[in-house]
């Protein structure tokens, strides 16, 4: 289904599908960034996690993508995916997180657009959702910036850290509709 050595790049930044290689930095950022992603998402910080979201990924109904600085190949976040279906709804869920000192400087709103142009003209996909909690206004932020609208909302929706947790549902149309 999907290109297992894509890399599309964009001004600054690049998207990459992760390798066996990027496992040391890969670790490294996400060390340092428990505090950015707390409690909005639990990224992998050690090899047995690193194993599991390479075997996710590699699945036929996910993609993951390092976002990566052109000039320095520095990851600046991580663009995923999930649940990819094809036929009647061709859809897939987003998910995302930055890196401890690349914030704020735009570089998830290129990557981001790089996946969606991925999901919409390589994939043929026709809907993009991305969940968020509501106290997540960073996350919201982005997927405004790019043209997601706010559907709805979805009591206890995911579980992360642990706990059940609220989410708003945005949503972004290949049409734009």
């Amino acid at each position: 289904m999907k290109q297992r050595s894509l890399s599309t790049q964009g001004f600054r930044t690049r998207i990459q599908v992760p390798s066996e290689a990027d496992e040391k930095l890969f670790l490294a950022a996400m060390r340092a960034s428990v505090g950015l992603h707390y409690p909005w998402v639990s990224a992998p910080k050690d090899h047995a996690g690193w194993k599991r979201y390479l075997a996710r990924i590699n699945r036929d109904n996910e993609a993951g993508f390092l976002l990566k600085h052109v000039e320095d190949d520095l990851i600046c976040g991580v663009v995923n995916l999930n649940i990819i279906t094809f036929e009647a709804l061709r859809s897939a869920y987003v998910s995302y997180f930055g890196v401890l000192g690349q914030t704020e400087k735009g570089y998830m709103k290129e990557g981001l657009l790089q996946v969606i142009r991925y999901a919409f003209d390589e994939l043929g996909l026709h809907r993009l959702e991305a969940n968020i909690q509501p106290q997540n206004l960073a996350s919201i932020a982005l997927v405004q910036r790019v043209g997601f609208q706010y559907e709805g909302y979805s009591p206890r929706y995911l579980k992360i850290n642990g706990e059940w947790c609220d989410h708003e549902r945005w949503a972004l149309l290949e049409d734009g509709e």
